[in-house]
């Protein structure tokens, strides 16, 4: 039996996949979380195989509540389940550990196979995320997640210091991103990378 926890912070998303959940042979919905909060204590207590994952939710984001999920429980499979597929929201829950990106506009078929697909330690994505990663992994100039980690802080106005005690990495590793994330991007300063990377789209909107 696959046990799945659902996190979502909409009731009515989380019943409607319970719904499908629930009747296939082999499949059941151990727990149901609507907060990043309630995510890590249901992994907790009800040791779940899979997670579904909703990425946009208050408080904390669903990549940030994947990470500290998985610290709890690292032997869970997390699939991000979302209606965003832009690279930074890729890239910040692959980051996090998330094995899996499937879209919410997917059929039953697809959402079932996607939970088996990660119960049996395989990567179940969108066609669409799967295009955007291949893309990027053949990408001379494509930015590290560490890079895109980086500009993301300084897009929310934290110094290098800052950006070093958030990441736990030294000031000078810091510079060190900042520097290759220019030259890739082809600016100078910290203010064009963050503009040349939103209009990538490898930086969610501000």
């Amino acid at each position: 039996m696959i046990r799945v926890l659902l996190v979502d912070d909409h009731p009515v998303v989380r019943a409607g996949l319970r719904g499908m959940l629930n009747v296939e042979p082999g499949i059941e919905v151990a727990a149901e979380a609507s907060s990043a909060i309630e995510a890590v204590d249901a992994a907790r207590s009800r040791q779940p195989d899979v997670i579904l994952m909703d990425l946009r939710m208050p408080g904390i984001d669903g990549a940030q509540a994947t990470a500290l999920v998985l610290a709890e429980r690292p032997q869970s499979r997390v699939v991000v389940l979302t209606t965003y597929d832009n690279d930074a929201d890729i890239l910040r829950a692959v980051e996090a550990g998330a094995i899996g990106y499937i879209l919410k506009d997917a059929t039953r078929e697809e959402l079932i196979l996607a939970v088996r697909t990660a119960a049996d330690g395989g990567t179940p994505l969108a066609p669409s995320v799967a295009a955007k990663l291949v893309s990027r992994l053949h990408s001379p100039t494509a930015l590290s997640l560490r890079e895109v980690e980086v500009l993301r802080l300084v897009s929310t106005g934290n110094t290098n210091a800052e950006i070093g005690r958030a990441l736990y990495i030294s000031e000078a590793t810091v510079k060190t991103h900042l520097l290759r994330a220019f030259a890739k991007l082809g600016v100078s300063d910290r203010t064009a990378a963050v503009t040349a990377a939103l209009e990538r789209g490898v930086l969610p909107p501000l």
